[in-house]
């Protein structure tokens, strides 16, 4: 089993699988490249097992690197090419990578990294001191490295309850399976017919597995779009006749108050998914009216590889996240430990061969993530209805959810603190029109000291990824606290 089977078995396929602002790359093609960088990798020395980090924007040169990474039986660690330096910094110590790769949107950031080990620089990377790509691969044809279902293929950052990064692990057994749990469910979500536009990062497991995994197995084409612009995506979805779109509400409300958009552009998309937050009524609606598309939703997370439940094909209300894609079992749990009646709310704890098996050097996060015999406890809250559609309703973690992309305030407030000025920090998340939620910080000054708000927000982006820095920065006198134990009371911030 090695989950780079899902391109690898399109090998004498002359279809095109990849459209990018340059052209476009056949399977054959996408093949061949992939086998010479995995080449490239054997070459080097990178061995099975052995840990490749990935630094590239929504191009062929990520596609290319995950699927030679995996291709070699090595680790991928993709990451986000657009966080500065300090944060790339971070997620190289904790997963202390074998060779790194780096496309042109992260060069200059990588620049200040110290990797500790070798770096090849993608085509289109400007990086001093780097092995250029075409020194690097190999015109070679290796065989695909076999690999156990229980060895890791992935590793993708997310955060925990306590803020600092994590990595999950995903192995080739949970990519496949949820990659097979997809397509057999109940409804059409992809066949070699379609041309699939990829808009969600693909360092997100929505685009790595749901977009990559799911949409290149069924040999179908992709559209690569790096920076998300309504008007060019529906420039794009008119050019290449694209038959289905999945995205955040975000991107769907965009798209349908877009001047230009209109139901005929939008003909041929037969699939039309929203999914990583939750989707309102009103966007629905607006969807239907603006784009003649009826919009459905799905739930899952990093830790489940991503898919537990679509809506698709089922019928289900358009709140609802729909029922289990096969293979998945799911109880909702109430807080003494046992399963809630149908219509009461409970945490929703989820089960199958897609579900993780912890985070990298981290047992402690792994057990407050699975219990002992497996079951993932998501800490989203969920409503079952009496016809067995699924509904999200709350989320008892503290994160904040930006454009599909968790936040977690722990994370957030410690950067806060590391600035000079700043003696205490609270974060919650806030509704945002753009992207669902949005980051609002409020700070204690340090006593004597005048605290600039715009500095604090520049203190911030340059040190973590855009999405998760404060929109809004609130100074207050004190931080509302527990008499008891000290937690910061968000709610009564969120409500303030």
């Amino acid at each position: 089993m090695n989950i780079s089977a899902v391109v690898e078995e399109h090998a004498s396929n002359p279809k095109v699988a990849l459209y990018h602002h340059a052209g476009a790359i056949t399977y054959t093609d996408l093949v061949g490249r992939v086998r010479r960088l995995h080449a490239g990798l054997a070459g080097h020395g990178i061995e099975p097992g052995q840990r490749v980090m990935l630094f590239a924007g929504t191009t062929p040169n990520f596609v290319i690197g995950l699927f030679g990474i995996l291709h070699a039986g090595a680790v991928a660690i993709p990451a986000n090419p657009l966080s500065p330096a300090p944060e790339m910094q971070s997620e190289i110590d904790v997963v202390e990578p074998h060779l790194v790769l780096v496309g042109p949107a992260a060069a200059a950031a990588f620049a200040e990294c110290d990797p500790g080990c070798p770096v090849v620089a993608l085509p289109g990377a400007d990086l001093d001191g780097a092995i250029a790509y075409d020194d690097f691969v190999a015109d070679a044809d290796p065989a695909l490295v076999e690999r156990q279902p229980s060895d890791l293929a992935v590793l993708l950052f997310t955060s925990g309850t306590a803020g600092a990064p994590k990595a999950a692990m995903l192995t080739h057994g949970n990519l496949t399976a949820n990659v097979r749990q997809v397509d057999a469910h109940s409804t059409r979500l992809a066949t070699s017919d379609d041309v699939a536009l990829a808009v969600i990062p693909l360092f997100h497991i929505l685009g790595l597995n749901l977009l990559l995994g799911v949409i290149v197995r069924a040999g179908a084409s992709v559209v690569l779009v790096e920076r998300f612009d309504p008007s060019t995506v529906i420039e794009l979805v008119g050019r290449h006749g694209v038959t289905a779109i999945s995205g955040p509400p975000a991107m769907w409300q965009a798209l349908a108050e877009h001047p230009g958009a209109t139901p005929e552009q939008f003909a041929r998309v037969q699939v039309a998914v929203s999914g990583a937050a939750g989707l309102a009524r009103e966007v629905v609606q607006l969807v239907q009216d603006r784009l003649g598309l009826t919009l459905t939703q799905g739930y899952g997370l990093t830790e489940a590889a991503p898919v537990l439940t679509l809506g698709a094909g089922t019928g289900a209300p358009p709140t609802s996240v729909g029922r289990p894609v096969p293979g998945v079992q799911l109880r909702l749990v109430g807080p003494d430990g046992g399963d809630v009646p149908v219509g009461d709310e409970g945490e929703i704890w989820a089960k199958g061969d897609n579900v993780f098996p912890g985070y990298w050097n981290d047992p402690e996060a792994t057990a407050r993530a699975l219990t002992p015999d497996g079951w993932l406890m998501t800490g989203d809250i969920g409503v079952v209805d009496d016809d067995g559609f699924l509904y999200i309703v709350d989320r008892s973690k503290d994160l904040v959810m930006v454009s599909g992309f968790n936040v977690y305030p722990g994370e957030v407030e410690a950067v806060l603190r590391n600035h000079h000025a700043v003696a205490e920090a609270a974060v919650v998340g806030i509704p945002d029109h753009a992207t669902g939620e949005a980051v609002k910080a409020f700070v204690v000054p340090v006593p004597g000291e005048v605290l600039d708000v715009s500095q604090v927000i520049a203190h911030c982006e340059a040190r973590m990824a855009r999405y998760k820095c404060p929109q809004v920065v609130e100074v207050v006198d004190e931080i509302p606290r527990g008499s008891v134990a000290g937690k910061v009371r968000r709610r009564q911030l969120r409500d303030a």
